[in-house]
């Protein structure tokens, strides 16, 4: 857990998918989160987390649908959604945060 508050701790916001391999629409994410830290650079964060790979942090989230996403800044989580999204509203959310 300790490497976890390392990751939400940064200066930018950071977007967070929580996945696994074998759900559908979590993989249909990965094009849409390639284009969202593109799009962000340096001004954002984007990191996958392996659900199946991190049981305990899953568990201590309470992740129940996938892919479920979330926004950190400063350590705070600022939003969380489970479900698919579109590059342009995480990009929009992001860009609020930075």
């Amino acid at each position: 857990m300790s490497k976890f508050g390392d990751i939400i701790g940064i200066k930018v916001p950071v977007l967070l998918d929580f996945y696994t391999e074998w759900n559908e629409p979590s993989l249909a994410m990965h094009p849409v989160l390639k284009d969202v830290a593109a799009a962000l650079g340096d001004k954002g964060k984007v990191i996958k987390i392996d659900v199946d790979k991190n049981e305990e942090l899953a568990t201590a989230l309470r992740i129940k649908g996938l892919p479920t996403l979330m926004i950190y800044k400063g350590g705070e989580m600022v939003w969380r959604q489970s479900g698919e999204q579109d590059a342009n509203t995480l990009i929009g959310l992001m860009k609020e945060y930075v």
